[in-house]
């Protein structure tokens, strides 16, 4: 259960093929979390729109390149960004989940190198790393954030295929 609640988007869809998560539970999984982000996105939006001063919800920290980048980073940076952000996710997941370190520290690990993946990747596309975060806040913020929506979509599944990959390399005997 552990295991299931650390995995992250498109993420997920490499752990059941690198055997750490039920097949059958993918599509809940998936809609779970999108369902939840969304709703998340609603509850932030309400919170932030109950103001006299309301004019919109701006890029509601929504995930974007181009102009829609926290600092201007391009399609090609944001594109790279979140791959090699999401494959190094994944890695950390795999490794901190083996049966060869020991039970508990998964979690500490994991939110630490998060906390990394955040730090250096919010500068360049305020971080996505999970497509049902992305499109949680696309769906209300201004601007370029559904247009864009496809990247965060796309990047973590590139990601996470490169991630389980690497995984192997490291770990060929781990499942």
């Amino acid at each position: 259960m552990m295991k299931r609640l650390m995995a992250e988007g498109f993420g997920t869809f490499w752990l059941v093929v690198a055997g750490r998560f039920e097949a059958k539970d993918l599509l809940p999984y998936w809609l779970a979390q999108v369902v939840g982000a969304i709703l998340a996105g609603l509850v932030l939006y309400l919170i932030v729109s109950d103001t006299p001063n309301f004019v919109g919800a701006g890029g509601f920290a929504s995930n974007g390149y181009g102009a829609a980048s926290p600092q201007g980073y391009g399609l090609l940076a944001g594109l790279v960004t979140e791959i090699v952000m999401t494959a190094a996710f994944l890695v950390i997941i795999l490794g901190a989940t083996s049966n060869r370190v020991p039970a508990g520290f998964a979690p500490i690990a994991i939110g630490l190198g998060l906390t990394l993946i955040h730090l250096i990747s919010i500068p360049v596309t305020n971080t996505s790393v999970n497509p049902a975060r992305s499109t949680g806040v696309a769906l209300f913020a201004d601007g370029p954030a559904l247009a864009q929506l496809w990247l965060f979509w796309v990047a973590p599944l590139i990601g996470g295929a490169l991630g389980a990959v690497i995984w192997k390399l490291i770990d060929p005997k781990d499942a």
